[in-house]
């Protein structure tokens, strides 16, 4: 006898434990802004500096940060909505792409943004976040993820020409660091979305 083994992780998030999470971390960036506005803008050195030995701990610091309640104001909301769709899809996924994204724009900025400057803030994972959601069913194949990557594109596509270099103190750098990793998060899932091979065991 034959029997066909397959292999799935099963391990999507519901809508309301999703929701809490992403506002967990949305109200963990609201206490750092708040952090450091009472500190005079004391964490704020711990952005992405170029090029520099200390700026590399920005790459995984400076997306939680904030150059004012302003800034953080207006990445809450596209964070809250696209974060909360991606981990609908599994802890595993969302961590793996928030990871990609987080890394390529980090070091995007790390490497091309102006010499002495300082970057926060996390408009690069929005972006990675973005471009993930849209591409996604285009590798995966699958027709959900196709048509919530084109309402997310009718709904926040215009930002996407933040990877251009139009609007002087705007880190387009870091907006195309994240969109670069968005793809290749997209690119990634759906090769590992593809049918398992089937394994037999033979009793």
């Amino acid at each position: 006898m034959s029997t066909v083994q397959g292999s799935s992780r099963g391990d999507r998030v519901g809508f309301g434990t999703a929701l809490v999470a992403m506002a967990v971390l949305v109200a963990g960036m609201w206490l750092l802004e708040g952090v450091d506005q009472a500190s005079s803008n004391a964490l704020d050195a711990y952005g992405i500096r170029p090029r520099t030995g200390d700026g590399l701990v920005g790459v995984f610091v400076a997306p939680w940060l904030h150059g004012g309640w302003g800034h953080l104001l207006s990445n809450t909301l596209p964070f809250l909505v696209l974060g909360i769709i991606v981990l609908l899809e599994g802890w595993w996924s969302w961590a793996r792409a928030t990871l990609i994204v987080l890394l390529t724009s980090g070091a995007t900025v790390w490497l091309l943004a102006p010499a002495n400057s300082l970057t926060l803030g996390a408009s690069g994972i929005v972006f990675g976040w973005l471009v993930y959601l849209m591409a996604r069913g285009f590798f995966t194949g699958s027709p959900s993820q196709i048509a919530t990557g084109v309402v997310i594109f009718l709904f926040y596509g215009g930002m996407l020409w933040g990877v251009l270099p139009t609007d002087v103190g705007v880190s387009w750098q870091a907006h195309l660091g994240g969109a670069l990793g968005g793809f290749l998060a997209a690119r990634s899932q759906g090769r590992r979305a593809r049918p398992p091979a089937k394994a037999y065991r033979r009793t």
